[in-house]
């Protein structure tokens, strides 16, 4: 009894080490895959975090892959090597909305991490692995697509092999 109490909890830590998470379906495709969504007839997106301040106390771990969309001037940004870079031309702010959610849990977290017990980076989402990688939304064409983009949506375009980014006002396309 002991054995498989044993193997049970082994197999349970195991399985929660290596973690993967499915938005829309039932098990990411591969094991290199941290963080997967239903991409078949896809229109939905990934929104960025948009922020009215960027983070200023960031450091060399969230060198590179921290994504914003900066509402001061409308910009979709990404850290790297210690300063932000804009990712697209200044767009358009005004449709984004603030919705008027309660939080009812006593617990107030830094963010969630994903693939790990815990992280020195800071976000809202963190994902950490060393041989996983998040597979952003495929939308084909989102420009044409995509009937409402918020600003601050972030897919990747399978027409033109690209990731694309919404500022409020166009699409921005990066090879």
């Amino acid at each position: 009894m002991k054995k498989i109490i044993y193997s049970t909890l082994f197999l349970s830590l195991f399985s929660i080490s290596h973690a993967q998470v499915s938005i829309g379906k039932e098990k990411s495709e591969g094991s290199s895959t941290i963080f997967d969504f239903n991409n078949t007839n896809n229109t939905n997106g990934i929104i960025l975090p948009a922020v009215t301040t960027t983070p200023n106390n960031l450091d060399a771990v969230n060198n590179g892959g921290t994504f914003i969309f900066d509402q001061t001037d409308s910009k979709v940004k990404m850290f790297e090597n210690g300063s932000w870079v804009d990712l697209s031309d200044s767009g358009d702010n005004s449709t984004i909305t603030k919705l008027n959610l309660n939080n009812t849990s006593n617990e107030v977290g830094n963010g969630v991490v994903i693939g790990a017990n815990s992280s020195n980076a800071k976000g809202v989402l963190v994902l950490e692995s060393d041989d996983k990688a998040m597979i952003l939304p495929y939308i084909a064409e989102p420009e044409k697509n995509v009937k409402s983009p918020y600003p601050g949506m972030i897919c990747y375009d399978t027409k033109s092999n690209t990731i694309a980014l919404f500022d409020g006002k166009v699409w921005n396309y990066w090879k």
